[in-house]
Parts: structure tokens; C-alpha cells; sequence
């Protein structure tokens, strides 16, 4: 305890080379803890944009129909599904869809495009659907019309109240032929998107395509991604996975997973040299306080101190400057990180079209983890304690004559 006291004692002779050390190690903590906050609250949000975005967080197929993407893999919406779902809290609702591809045609245009049945009401709860109409009029429940992405609208040249018409191979081989009037018009960020989409009512596209009481796809639709792993697991104990399959959005999209492990890949690099900036800002200032108090420690071994005493002294006083730092980090950037999270770094220019033709919103907000501040405080206060060993190292070496001629 004496010793901590001494130590202490110490740190505040030499105020301004004190608030030195302090400051380059609190703004070590504050520039790591902003950059892994950026870095991972971007992704998630790239995430959500894409689960949010028309994937659902997981979905249920017939086993093989998402490698195949084959209508005759459809599967019957029963009572079984709709039990199992109320039975699990976690679960706020199931989305049915009718997926396929159409031949579209107006007057001497035709296109392809891909038709989406849904139930207008589950789906809007789940992808905001209703959000992304510019003209016309949502689909009711039933309704005969179709909603179209405006770059369909664009290359058929269809207005509102117009037909169109769709012609396309149904379940199990059957002709699929319909015309339907122009509901709405729908704006998608992402132009793959905008050019192919075409939504009909869930009954509609299931007469379309003659399958009724059937789905190519049932989307879980989770409150908490926290639980989705949970409910993935509970519906493949319930459900006969010899027929089932139960997808969760890194299984439907390896390739998001494999992208952003090769994003944090690079990061890796980028900490490290942040790292190593970081380490020789405050070895600067530990070796400056070496030098200047030389003549001291010459003095204090020349009188009879251990040198294992002194220099633990030494390297206590760096460990109280690194705790000092640390916890200055951590309350300098909390206000930071919660502020970037509420007021996000917004793109513009011709990296927020990139971004937008992905589908990804141009704003990158910080993840609030508290995880993350405790994280950096500890490894640059761990550096500083490993960097806090050379006076040590140099008190051991000292020749106390030698230093108090210095």
C-alpha cells in the first residue's frame, strides 16, 4: 500500500508530463473504441438493410427448394405451420410467398420479371412494403391487381390503370396465364430490384401459378434477432426435417458472412497499426520521464534503494497513468459512440449510389457495446503496462555514478 502511495505521489510531480501520458492514452482508447464501433455498427446495419430489406431473417422451404429455386418444390401452407408458430412467443409471425418468373407483355413490349404473391398485410408488417410506394394504391387482401418496381413500370411503359400481362410455366408444369390492372408503382434503392419486381396478392399469384394453399417459401419473422437461433432450433425439433427445411439469413447468404469476415480481416490491420501508433506515442512519453529522472534513480539506488523495489515503483506509476488513461478513454467515448449511433455518418456522392444499388442505406451508425470500450481499455492498458517495463529494464542497467553525473 505504501508503495501504490509513493507511486502515486509521484505521477503528480510532474503534472504536464502526467496529462501528457494521460491524454495519449485516453485518446488511444477513444480512437479504437470509435473505429470498432463504426466498423461493426455499419455491418450490422448493412445487415438489417439486407434481412429487413426482403429476406427475412430465416425462412422455412421444402427441403432443396432454395438450391434449386423449383415451383414444384412448393409447399402446403397447413394448419401445422400456423400452430407451431403461435406456439412459439419468440416468433411474432410467419410471411407467406409465391415466387416465381413471368413473362411480362404490353402491346409489342415484353420483359422478364419476378412475381412475388404475398399477403399484403404480413408482408408490409415485415419489409415495409407499403413504404416504397411513389403512385397508385397498396394491394388489399385479395386484390386482382399487381404493385410493379418502377423500373418494370418504366420498360413496359405501364401506368396506372393499365394491364399487364403474365405468362409462365405454373406448378407441376401447368400453363400459367393471367392479366392484371396496375395497382401501384414501387421504388426500390437497389436498380437489380427496381427492374425485376412484380407483387401480386398471395391468392392471385397462388390461381396464377396453380397452386392454391401453397408457398415456395415461409419468412419467420423474429423481434429480437437475438432469438432467432433459439426459434430456428424449436422449429426443426417440431417440424419433419425430412421434408422441412428451416433456414436462418447466413445460411440463405454465406456470401454477406464470407464479405464481412474479409472486411474485419482487413480491419485486423488496420488495428494493428493503430495499434502500433498508439504503443510508440506512449513510449515516447515513458521514455521521456526515464531521461529526465535518471539523476533521481541514480541517486535513490546510490542511498541503499533495491532496484527491484524501485523499479516496481517505476512500473506502478506507469499502471496508475494507464488506469488513469483507460477510464478516461471509456468516459470520453461513450458520449461519442452514443452520438455517431443517434447522428450517423452519412455518405454522399458516388459511394452512396454504390452502396444504394446493394440495397444498403449510405449511413454508417456506431454499435453501442459496452463490450467494446472495456475491450480497448484493456489491451492499450495492457499495452502501456507491457511498455511500462523499460525503465525497469533501464533502472537494472543503471550505474548510479555514471547517472548522477548525467
Amino acid at each position: 500500500m505504501m508503495l501504490i502511495k509513493l507511486a502515486w505521489r509521484n505521477i503528480w510531480r510532474n503534472r504536464r508530463r502526467t496529462f501528457i501520458t494521460v491524454a495519449s492514452i485516453l485518446f488511444a482508447v477513444l480512437f479504437s473504441s470509435v473505429l470498432e464501433s463504426l466498423q461493426k455498427g455499419g455491418w450490422n446495419n448493412m445487415i438489417n438493410n439486407v434481412v429487413n430489406f426482403y429476406f427475412g431473417y430465416g425462412q422455412i422451404h421444402q427441403k432443396g427448394y432454395w438450391e434449386e429455386k423449383d415451383m414444384d418444390l412448393a409447399l402446403a401452407i397447413d394448419d401445422s405451420i400456423n400452430s407451431i408458430s403461435e406456439s412459439i412467443p419468440q416468433l411474432d409471425q410467419i410471411v407467406p410467398r409465391m415466387e416465381g418468373f413471368a413473362l411480362a407483355s404490353t402491346g409489342d413490349n415484353t420483359f422478364g420479371v419476378m412475381v412475388v404473391g404475398v399477403d399484403p398485410e404480413k408482408e408490409d408488417r415485415l419489409t415495409a412494403l407499403s413504404e416504397r410506394l411513389v403512385d397508385g394504391q397498396f394491394l388489399g387482401a385479395n386484390d386482382a391487381g399487381a404493385l410493379l418496381a418502377s423500373g418494370v413500370a418504366e420498360r413496359l411503359e405501364l401506368q396506372i390503370g393499365d394491364t399487364i400481362l403474365l405468362l409462365s410455366q405454373g406448378y407441376r408444369g401447368v400453363n400459367a396465364a393471367g392479366k392484371f390492372p396496375v395497382r401501384g408503382i414501387l421504388k426500390f434503392p437497389s436498380p437489380d430490384l427496381d427492374d425485376q419486381l412484380l407483387y401480386l396478392s398471395l391468392s392471385e399469384a397462388q390461381y396464377f401459378y396453380g397452386a392454391m394453399g401453397m408457398a415456395t417459401s415461409l419468412v419467420i419473422d423474429v423481434a429480437d434477432q437475438d432469438a432467432l437461433y433459439q426459434v430456428v432450433h424449436t422449429l426443426n425439433s417440431q417440424l419433419d426435417t425430412s421434408y422441412y427445411a428451416v433456414l436462418d439469413w447466413k445460411k440463405m447468404m454465406p456470401e454477406l458472412i464470407e464479405a464481412q469476415a474479409l472486411d474485419s480481416a482487413g480491419n485486423l490491420i488496420v488495428y494493428l497499426l493503430l495499434y502500433v501508433i498508439i504503443a510508440f506515442g506512449i513510449f515516447g512519453t515513458i521514455l521521456m520521464m526515464t531521461k529526465e529522472r535518471k539523476y533521481e534513480f541514480g541517486i535513490l539506488t546510490a542511498i541503499g534503494m533495491r532496484r527491484s523495489r524501485l523499479g516496481f515503483v517505476i512500473w506502478l506509476e506507469t499502471v496508475l497513468l494507464g488506469i488513469l488513461g483507460a477510464l478516461g478513454g471509456i468516459m470520453v467515448s461513450i458520449p461519442v459512440v452514443l452520438y455517431l449511433k443517434h447522428s450517423p455518418l452519412t455518405f454522399t456522392g458516388d459511394y452512396a449510389v454504390l452502396l444504394e444499388k446493394f440495397g444498403f442505406e449510405p449511413i454508417f451508425p456506431t454499435l453501442w457495446d459496452p463490450t467494446i470500450f472495456v475491450t480497448q481499455a484493456f489491451l492499450v492498458f495492457g499495452v502501456t503496462a507491457i511498455l511500462g517495463l523499460f525503465p525497469v529494464w533501464k533502472i537494472r542497467r543503471l550505474q548510479p555514478v555514471k547517472a548522477m553525473r548525467s
